[in-house]
């Protein structure tokens, strides 16, 4: 019974979070996606990585994409997340350039046409990735990470609890997605930190350990 009432819980924060961030204005949405990247062109994680992978958004998300031609300008590569063809909630991770062929998933994202997605040389294993810019519905003030409940990141990404090479996890959120605490499940994938528009909060090493 506690455990069908912690998902219970866990729907309707779900909710109140996504209409939080959906509540907020246009000009309010670009303000904070302006800010917010200015805060991920700090990051040390960033500033060195080659290869990254974002996210476009949809409903309410917080917007990383004015981070672009900073990016670009910096040569580094950059991927999106595509849902794998024939397979349960896991994505693939596919060169996003300019002339990238683009058409809606049914989720209503736009992300990488599934030709394009299906050549081996357009696509990067998730290891192979120097940063991933996540998106979420929740956070807290140790970086523990509320997704939408499809567990896609938590099951590309399952790899990173055994030892060998992975990426830095970074997610992105309005700071309005904030909240005190959130639980912590054993196949949850750590991020390393969130940064919001008002800030960055990072991950402290005890609170969340492998396993």
């Amino acid at each position: 019974m506690e455990s069908r009432s912690n998902d219970m819980d866990k729907r309707a924060l779900r909710r109140f979070l996504r209409r939080q961030r959906q509540s907020l204005s246009p000009h309010d949405q670009r303000l904070a996606s302006q800010r917010l990247c200015q805060q991920l062109k700090a990051l040390p994680e960033l500033r060195r990585a080659r290869r990254v992978s974002l996210y476009l958004p949809v409903n309410g998300e917080i917007d990383p994409t004015p981070l672009l031609p900073w990016l670009r300008k910096r040569h580094v590569e950059i991927y999106l997340p595509v849902l794998r063809p024939f397979s349960t909630n896991v994505l693939w991770f596919v060169a996003y350039r300019p002339t990238t062929p683009m058409v809606k998933n049914r989720f209503g994202i736009w992300e990488p046409e599934l030709r394009f997605s299906a050549q081996r040389h357009n696509r990067l294993p998730a290891w192979a990735l120097d940063t991933l810019i996540v998106p979420l519905v929740g956070f807290d003030g140790n970086a523990n990470r509320m997704g939408m409940g499809g567990g896609f990141y938590d099951r590309s990404l399952a790899f990173m609890h055994r030892p060998g090479p992975s990426p830095t996890l970074i997610g992105v959120a309005h700071a309005c997605q904030r909240v005190a605490s959130l639980p912590v499940e054993p196949w949850d994938v750590p991020l390393q930190a969130v940064v919001s528009d008002q800030g960055c909060v990072r991950r402290h090493s005890a609170t969340h350990k492998k396993g």
